[in-house]
């Protein structure tokens, strides 16, 4: 079935084409291989096409057989089999999973997108003027609007917009809908409130065979469940505990459909990442790639990746430089990759996760669930950006809706350090066995640290000129100063605190 990850941008109100046209054209690395348009009354859609599977069919923006509703959607809709089924395969003209989407409100209006569960970002329109916007439940897929007189805009990325329009951009909220009719309605949480809080554990830190099956059989479903791809699909390793699990289950499931898997590693030379993913890539037996990053490497891969990934968060930067440089080799192999985000905020990686006030129970399950539901604004825009920079989607399983609420559900009693009890051991413990034991017990390391970006990007902003920072943005490292400097210079007027989220650590 065809699986289409792109770049979107739409207008409703007084539509300026010319305009939306160059908005469009500023996001083409998002989908390189097709353009599409359509304009109906006060309503403009645009859409840039990255082909993954079906690459002959699925060109967007699609509409119903009669040629009177139309969308354009970034991203993927897992279930939409099951959607085909419940309302009809008479009604569909692809095998295009958006084309679920599509049908679904067709049928249902603004509840349709209840049905949907995916990454996604859409714009919906009827020939009779009817329109309507949505993003995913944890804003996976980016969307960012712009509200002024006359005409509201939406777009994929910041860089989209004019720079007239830029001090107007806002993030747009994941699990909500806009209409000009009904304004903006909430249709889905991050988190379903059933699984907050967590029911208490009886015995901290032990737990039976049962828990560690369903943590592990929920986990393989989503791994496998993003494993589709008639164009090739490969797995970024870092060598850490979540990339490992991820590339494990993904090395069954190709083994099985007789299919090769690439991983991708990059670091410094001799970098503690570089030794790990290797380790790994042997025990599995993967097709795997390795980039060194050159100090001069990391440097030249800054200010790139500081505007691709539209951030200037010291702990997103560093992770974003190896990030690109392994997008940028891995895009030219595969279109499609897993990355093991998610997992740290889920079973409590981080290390301050562990240090006060979080040793108390119920204030590590609040920062849990406040930290997944910041992620549309830092580790899945640095995701999202450092990969479709380079046309090439990632996915994301850790952040499967069963698998944030069966994580979530957990006594955060078993997420919580100890002596001789390390960090995420129910994870670790649910997938013994399928990665190597020096693997499975490896310690945390923070995806730049371990890469050996980190001391390097530090050097290289300290001679950075001071900067003055705008209205609603406080810096709070000299390192910070310089990322934004870069941040600033091309995203001048953008407001930082409409659209963007800091790590709650630098």
């Amino acid at each position: 079935m065809p699986r289409t990850v792109c770049g979107i941008v739409a207008a409703v109100g007084e539509v300026d084409v010319q305009m939306c046209r160059e908005m469009l054209g500023r996001i083409k690395h998002r989908g390189p291989d097709d353009t599409g348009e359509i304009r109906r009354g006060n309503v403009w859609l645009g859409h840039q096409r990255l082909s993954i599977m079906d690459v002959g069919g699925g060109a967007q923006p699609l509409s119903d057989v009669d040629g009177t509703t139309y969308l354009v959607a970034n991203g993927e809709i897992y279930n939409h089999r099951h959607i085909r089924e419940d309302l009809g395969h008479e009604l569909f003209e692809t095998g295009s999973d958006s084309e679920a989407a599509l049908h679904a409100l067709i049928v249902d209006g603004p509840a349709g997108l209840a049905r949907l569960r995916g990454m996604f970002a859409l714009a919906f329109m009827t020939s009779d003027g009817e329109f309507l916007v949505a993003r995913d439940s944890l804003g996976v897929k980016p969307l960012y609007w712009a509200r002024r007189a006359g005409v509201t805009l939406f777009a994929s990325e910041l860089r989209a917009f004019d720079e007239a329009d830029r001090p107007l951009v806002e993030s747009f909220p994941p699990g909500c809908c806009w209409s000009p009719a009904s304004g903006l309605v909430r249709f889905a949480d991050a988190i379903p409130s059933h699984v907050r809080p967590a029911r208490r554990a009886e015995e901290p830190g032990v737990w039976d065979e049962s828990l560690l099956k369903s943590v592990r059989e929920t986990i393989v479903s989503a791994v496998e469940n993003r494993m589709m791809s008639d164009v090739g699909i490969g797995v970024f390793l870092s060598g850490g505990l979540d990339s490992a699990i991820v590339a494990a289950v993904a090395a069954e499931y190709a083994k099985r459909h007789g299919q090769p898997l690439p991983t991708f590693a990059v670091g410094a030379p001799g970098s503690s990442d570089l030794a790990a993913a290797k380790v790994v890539a042997e025990f599995l037996g993967t097709e795997h790639h390795e980039i060194v990053m050159t100090r001069e490497d990391a440097i030249a891969a800054l200010p790139k990746a500081v505007r691709a990934i539209e951030h200037y968060d010291p702990s997103l930067v560093r992770s974003a430089v190896p990030n690109m440089l392994l997008a940028e080799y891995a895009s030219k192999r595969v279109h499609a990759v897993l990355t093991g985000e998610g997992a740290d905020e889920l079973f409590a990686g981080y290390s301050y996760y562990h240090e006060a006030p979080f040793t108390d129970p119920d204030a590590l399950q609040a920062e849990l669930v406040r930290t997944v539901g910041e992620l549309h604004h830092l580790n899945l825009q640095r995701c999202d950006r450092t990969t479709m920079a380079y046309g090439m989607e990632a996915r994301v399983p850790f952040l499967d809706r069963d698998v944030i609420e069966l994580a979530l559900s957990i006594p955060p009693e078993h997420k919580m350090t100890g002596p001789g009890v390390e960090e995420k051991k129910l994870l670790r413990d649910a997938f013994e066995g399928w990665v190597p034991e020096e693997i499975l017990r490896r310690g945390k390391e923070q995806f730049g640290d371990g890469s050996g970006a980190k001391d390097v990007l530090e050097k290289a902003v300290q001679s950075s000129p001071e900067i003055a920072a705008a209205d609603g943005v406080e810096l709070r490292s000299k390192e910070e100063a310089g990322f934004y400097a870069i941040w600033r210079d091309e995203l001048d007027g953008i407001r930082a605190d409409r659209t963007l989220g800091l790590f709650a650590t630098t």
